[in-house]
């Protein structure tokens, strides 16, 4: 355990370094609302409610949105076991004393501590430069479970990123997969329009995949909506997450004896 905690504050104490990426992922989240400012606004013009949400509920999920996504640091997994794997440096986490998923859910965790407390810092900032009066629950049974899928939703989200990072063991080039990840990620995340406003038939697709459970259902139950769906989003999203992590154990174990420590 304590070897992994050295990971974790390892990691923590690099993202300092990257003083950049830090003030780029602040900016990234600022421009997002400010969008979601813009838009919304001049759709709910002469509108009270659209999809159930007021603007200001509507600004409210998307402040909140935008949080959980910034708070999302797995898809720099994917690149770095993909960059070992090409270069031959794989071999490092072969060698170590180490199981590779504890070891990136050490690095996820310590990028996850950096960057919260700059999320959150830049979040409360909008809510008062925008005025929004800011929607959230007082239920806390919804809080914490809210709270927990967004945990597990991180948790699969590195699983998936991970899985991805390993197929760099069987194919030369894996960006393809991460295209279709990432196109993926934002439409069925409720990133680009809370899913709410898509067709019921859709919806209902959605509601079979775990990105619907990464982002979408707990900025909803934080906003005091579809309060209906949380045990069984607890239960779907778990189970994907579970699914994955025994998928890459065999996948890794498959295909690392390929790995000739040459890169590709």
């Amino acid at each position: 355990m304590r070897k992994y905690l050295q990971v974790t504050s390892v990691y923590l104490r690099s993202e300092l370094v990257w003083r950049t990426d830090t003030f780029m992922t602040m900016v990234f989240s600022i421009t997002k609302i400010i969008f979601a400012y813009l838009l919304w606004g001049a759709i709910f013009a002469g509108k009270s409610q659209i999809g159930g949400f007021t603007l200001q509920g509507m600004l409210s999920y998307y402040i909140i949105s935008s949080f959980l996504a910034q708070l999302d640091k797995s898809a720099k997994v994917s690149l770095e076991l993909n960059t070992s794997i090409r270069n031959g440096t794989f071999s490092k986490y072969m060698v170590m004393p180490i199981r590779l998923q504890t070891y990136f859910l050490s690095m996820e965790l310590g990028s996850i501590i950096f960057y919260l407390g700059f999320d959150l810092v830049s979040t409360l900032v909008w809510i008062v430069v925008f005025r929004i009066q800011f929607v959230f629950t007082s239920d806390p049974i919804m809080i914490a479970a809210a709270v927990l899928m967004i945990v597990i939703g991180l948790y699969f989200m590195l699983q998936l990123n991970i899985y991805l990072g390993i197929l760099s063991l069987r194919y030369q080039e894996i960006g393809t997969f991460l295209m279709i990840k990432n196109n993926l990620i934002a439409l069925v995340t409720g990133g680009i329009v809370p899913l709410i406003l898509f067709p019921q038939s859709v919806l209902r697709v959605f509601q079979y995949l775990p990105f619907y459970y990464v982002t979408y259902l707990p900025s909803m139950l934080l906003t005091g909506n579809c309060e209906s769906e949380v045990y069984r989003g607890i239960l779907i999203i778990a189970i994907w997450a579970i699914v994955f992590r025994v998928l890459n154990e065999f996948v890794y174990q498959k295909y690392r004896i390929q790995f000739d420590g040459a890169g590709i």
